[in-house]
């Protein structure tokens, strides 16, 4: 069974918020909350709904130390796209491309840079580092 919130106009132009529970088998339930004639209160009503759908549910304790308070976006300290660069190199392998361009890893970086991104081969620097990866040809 699955519910969901959701909101309808009224006859008399308000807006009614109702809690709907439907199973695979088209059987509803539909739980009528309210109805509301300005913003304030339908937002009211919406987070009631919601309260209503989360009560009984526990939360799984992990034991993480979280940073910041609770609900807020965690800070991204880095990201890399390894399975999509592995996929890629495999596949410019298999396909028998590094053996016809001699191994060229700048032309490899430049076609796999181009087929997550197409975009001008000056811009590929960007979506390799996009990516986390070091291009062949970039020296430090």
């Amino acid at each position: 069974m699955v519910a969901y919130v959701r909101t309808v106009k009224t006859a008399s132009g308000a807006t009614a918020v109702q809690i709907v529970w439907s199973s695979r088998k088209g059987s509803r339930k539909i739980e009528h909350l309210g109805s509301a004639h300005d913003d304030a209160r339908l937002e009211l009503l919406k987070a009631a709904a919601e309260q209503r759908l989360a009560a009984g549910q526990q939360s799984l304790d992990l034991g993480l130390d979280r940073p910041g308070s609770p609900g807020a976006p965690l800070e991204i300290v880095a990201t890399r796209s390894a399975h999509l660069w592995e996929a890629l190199c495999t596949a410019y392998r298999v396909l028998g491309f590094d053996t016809a361009t001699g191994g060229d890893e700048v032309f490899r970086d430049l076609v796999a840079a181009r087929i997550i991104e197409p975009t001008s081969k000056v811009d590929a620097l960007r979506v390799l580092e996009e990516t986390g990866v070091e291009s062949a040809g970039v020296s430090h």
